[in-house]
């Protein structure tokens, strides 16, 4: 009885196998996308670098993850649609008090800065010459503009924001303050730890956007 139900059970348990293959496939050549990305930039990115990183054919880096553009779509999203943003977007619309409010925001951009600047630097020095790279740094500039569009929001809604500070200004004040390219002025052009930088904005930004 047992050897007669061997097979098929075997044959139950294949669309299982080879779905875990696939991802695993999947996740392999993501994975060795963003290592070559992160170290060699997008232009110096061959699919063919690709595929040996994960030990796969070139055609099937094309077939799983659409080349280059689509492995670099792939990691730009899956930063936007990850759970810790949706856990930051639920704790910005929960906090009740102004200054906690922003220190939150400031805190949370500081680690997805630390997450993701190595990658978001490559495709900000590629985007000006690839119009496809560029439509996908305006991905990422979207989702974090949502944030900060909705902090701008609540803050709008305790009453909290100085006169003449509306939501569409706050939200550029955020932006300001918080984008990549603000980030990478500090950390990189004037050499600020992101101990400093995270200081420093706690100290600033409530001034730039709440009422004495």
């Amino acid at each position: 009885m047992i050897d007669c139900m061997a097979p098929e059970l075997d044959d139950s348990a294949r669309p299982g196998r080879r779905s875990e293959y696939a991802q695993l496939t999947r996740q392999a050549i993501v994975d060795a996308a963003r290592d070559l990305f992160v170290h060699k930039g997008y232009f110096g990115t061959k699919v063919e670098e690709i595929a040996r990183r994960a030990r796969v054919a070139p055609a099937t880096v094309y077939a799983v993850g659409g080349g280059k553009h689509g492995l670099l779509r792939t990691l730009v999203e899956s930063g936007t649609t990850a759970e810790d943003v949706a856990a930051i977007l639920a704790t910005i619309e929960s906090i009740t008090d102004p200054r906690e409010l922003i220190g939150f925001l400031v805190h949370a951009t500081r680690v997805k800065f630390e997450q993701w600047s190595d990658l978001m630097r490559q495709v900000v020095a590629a985007a000006p010459q690839e119009p496809s790279v560029h439509e996908i740094l305006r991905i990422a500039h979207d989702s974090m503009r949502g944030g900060l569009a909705l902090t701008a929001r609540r803050l709008a809604d305790m009453g909290a924001l100085r006169d003449g500070v509306d939501v569409a200004r706050a939200t550029d004040l955020l932006w300001l303050h918080l984008c990549n390219a603000a980030y990478f002025i500090r950390t990189d052009d004037l050499g600020w730890s992101l101990d400093a930088s995270e200081a420093w904005l706690n100290d600033t930004l409530p001034g730039v956007l709440l009422k004495p």
